[in-house]
């Protein structure tokens, strides 16, 4: 009996390789701080319901993606903890967590496509063609005036203006 209790011993007393999960290590440091979860709620604005859930590792009560990779960053944050180990801890625990790019390959060309639109939605290439039509019109009308004698002769500096005159 006393072997088995020397066992027993023995493998308290060896240091622990064992890796804490995310839940676990955040309510180590938080109640080595002497923290509540109701004071540390109040301090990074999420329920204490939400940090219950968290430390007790209840993935299925808890938000996906990105939302909970900021609760677990704002925790780490606040409790002063290494906040990309516990970011590694939590995307062993759940998967990746960090945000998608928002520009695939095959989603590039429309992603230029929307960068090439104004703020109404209008293609940029169009204010090209209305400021050509806007030209060619004053061109238009600036011919007519001329040809109506409606402008004076001394603002007729070319010989083909005159022309234009007769």
């Amino acid at each position: 009996m006393s072997e088995s209790l020397r066992d027993n011993l023995m493998r308290q007393e060896a240091p622990s390789t064992e890796v804490l999960s995310v839940g676990e290590t955040l309510k180590q440091l938080r109640e080595t701080r002497g923290l509540t979860l109701a004071e540390v709620s109040t301090r990074i604005k999420y329920s204490a319901v939400q940090l219950g859930y968290l430390e007790a590792a209840d993935w299925a009560r808890l938000p996906d993606g990105v939302p909970l990779r900021g609760l677990v960053r704002n925790y780490a944050r606040f409790l002063e903890a290494d906040v990309d180990a516990v970011l590694r801890l939590l995307d062993q625990a759940v998967g990746s967590t960090r945000p998608q790019p928002t520009v695939t390959a095959l989603g590039a060309r429309r992603a230029l496509q929307q960068a090439d639109m104004n703020p109404k939605g209008e293609p940029a290439h169009r204010t090209w063609a209305w400021l050509l039509l806007i030209l060619v019109l004053f061109g238009v009308i600036g011919v007519y005036a001329v040809n109506r004698g409606w402008v004076p002769e001394q603002w007729l500096i070319f010989d083909w203006l005159k022309a234009l005159r007769s």
